[in-house]
């Protein structure tokens, strides 16, 4: 697994929905953080999908936007409550941010089997107050391989 591309997967914030109002946060926080202190939604089982850019490879945006389309529509067909959240590197000059989908009660299987339909290296499923960052692109690593991170509130 290329190490560049790791870190930059863990120091990516996603913009997560709330009841409570957005919710920031990247991977790449204290192990020691207490998940008592951690807002309700990133104590609850969900997993972040998106369809955006397969393989690292930029996509003109209507092909992004059709795609993203077509995994939203099959997640409410398979009975997910599904939001839009956003994943961007902060800090940085760079413009980039990929729309993603907040999955909640999705389970580490299901959301690998749509990391691989549509092509991503990498989702993220959240499980008992932990991030996963689990491999979905055999040509990226052995599917299923697992980083586990810590939230970090941005």
């Amino acid at each position: 697994m290329d190490q560049a591309l790791l870190r930059a997967y863990l120091s990516t914030v996603y913009e997560l929905p709330s009841p409570s109002g957005p919710v920031r946060a990247s991977l790449d926080g204290d192990a020691t953080t207490d998940p008592a202190q951690l807002p309700d939604l990133l104590r609850s089982d969900f997993a972040v999908v998106t369809a955006f850019n397969p393989r690292s490879m930029a996509l003109p945006r209507k092909v992004n936007e059709g795609r993203h389309i077509v995994m939203r529509d099959l997640l409410i067909i398979g009975c997910y409550r599904v939001e839009p959240c956003v994943g961007f590197e902060e800090g940085t000059e760079s413009s980039w941010r990929e729309p993603s989908w907040l999955v909640h009660h999705m389970n580490r299987d299901e959301a690998i089997a749509f990391g691989r339909v549509f092509r991503q290296n990498m989702v993220l499923v959240n499980r008992n107050a932990r991030p996963e960052l689990i491999v979905t692109d055999y040509t990226f690593d052995d599917v299923g391989t697992t980083v586990v991170g810590n939230w970090r509130l941005r």
